[in-house]
């Protein structure tokens, strides 16, 4: 297989995308990151990123970016509480604290998202990423790939390696599989200065998370380095519902209304996260990929992350998902066992969506149980203390994630959307 002469385009430069990179350049392949964004400070990156010891620190520690994943980590940033809607505790870390570490399987340590990407782009190769690349059309020509830009620059490459995220203009030449809605809506916000503007939240936190259930409704709050919070509201809803809603979602006004309306039951408190004129909103609807899915390999495109298996963030695992496809991809395109990149392809693509099968259904488990009216008690059953209520609700994720998956396939059922029947 004669990967070294071959020009690889890795479209969009988020940490799967970044990661990949970083791998093929250590295996001396040419390689060149198309991102959309104008430049690496544009635009404000999101909260901060769990890390797990078998996929996304796996992947760095292959890179050999792993100290200085440590020098820039915010150890604190994982502590997590739990309580209602009123704020009343239930669970904190900040007192029991966390005695893993590093080597650990259930290690999982956070950082930012800005740092972590800034930490990739400083081991790439001058000019790796050619920013303000906005992919609008990919076309075949006399066998090689031509990128067409948003800006009006064009590319050619040998070899595409979609890293583009749920809405990938990659993925359409690799598969027509679509995703299908989950049932659930996620309003995303973001607000500066948190100490400032969410005084008693910001207190709360700690430097770390909160997540707070009630009535089938979810609020997570977390903290960033920089002294800003972001948090998810999450709720079941219409597909459409931010279209529907008739909300302009840049008024705060407007959405600290529906926040009050929709969460009544909820402590007045919760209303610092919305009176911010700062504060930005992002309805994102959430979506997943079909859990089955599978299609036949390509000679010179592929997929990672999110442009490959897109799903709600309710177990911390896109981010790693991404990072180990770069992984394993990486070491596929090089294994000197396959004669051709189509074989390449195909082994490292079997891998990932048995892995995505698995761990989406992991994913989807999560996204039910949050989105209950007893999602607090599952919750303190899976950090409790009381053994009973642990093997209560981890039999019931097992048979959810193992069992019931096993008998629809059996049957000659679809496991696709059971889950949320």
């Amino acid at each position: 297989m004669k990967i070294q002469d071959k020009k690889i385009a890795i479209i969009g430069g988020g940490p799967g995308g970044l990661t990949l990179a970083r791998l093929l350049q250590l295996k001396g392949l040419h390689v060149t990151v198309y991102e959309r964004d104008v430049h690496p400070a544009v635009r404000q990156q999101g909260g901060a990123l769990d890390l797990h010891t078998d996929s996304g620190l796996a992947a760095l520690t292959k890179a050999g970016l792993m100290e200085a994943f440590k020098a820039n980590y915010r150890p604190e940033a994982g502590f997590m509480r739990v309580v209602d809607e009123q704020l009343k505790m239930y669970f904190d870390e900040h007192q029991q604290g966390k005695k893993e570490t590093f080597g650990d399987n259930h290690h999982r340590p956070e950082i930012d998202r800005g740092p972590l990407r800034q930490i990739l782009l400083n081991s790439l190769k001058p000019d790796t990423v050619v920013w303000n690349s906005h992919l609008l059309s990919v076309a075949k020509i006399q066998g090689a790939w031509k990128l067409v830009f948003e800006n009006g620059h064009t590319a050619t490459a040998d070899l595409i390696i979609g890293a583009d995220g749920a809405n990938s203009k990659v993925r359409p030449f690799v598969t027509p599989i679509q995703p299908y809605w989950t049932g659930i809506t996620m309003l995303e916000g973001s607000l500066k200065d948190g100490a400032k503007t969410a005084p008693v939240i910001s207190e709360l936190l700690k430097g770390g998370k909160l997540f707070s259930y009630g009535k089938g409704q979810t609020l997570i709050v977390s903290s960033k380095g920089d002294g800003s919070l972001g948090f998810m509201v999450s709720f079941a809803s219409r597909e459409h519902w931010a279209q529907e809603s008739g909300i302009d979602f840049r008024d705060h006004h407007q959405v600290l209304a529906w926040f009050k309306k929709e969460f009544s039951t909820w402590s007045p408190v919760w209303w610092e996260l919305f009176e911010s004129s700062d504060t930005l909103f992002i309805p994102r609807p959430q979506y997943c990929m079909p859990l089955d899915q599978q299609w036949e390999a390509n000679a010179d495109i592929t997929l990672l992350g999110d442009a490959a298996h897109w799903m709600p963030p309710f177990a911390g695992e896109g981010v790693n998902m991404a990072m180990l496809d770069a992984l394993q991809l990486s070491e596929a395109l090089t294994n000197p066992a396959f004669d051709t990149t189509k074989q390449a392809i195909a082994f490292y693509e079997k891998q990932m969506l048995a892995r995505f099968a698995k761990i989406g259904q992991a994913t989807l488990f999560n996204t039910k149980w949050m989105h209950q009216p007893n999602a607090l008690k599952d919750m303190l059953a899976m950090f409790g203390r009381n053994k009973w209520k642990q093997a209560v609700f981890f039999t019931k994720y097992v048979l959810q994630i193992n069992v019931i998956p096993f008998i629809r396939r059996m049957l000659g059922w679809s496991p696709v959307q059971e889950v949320f029947r």
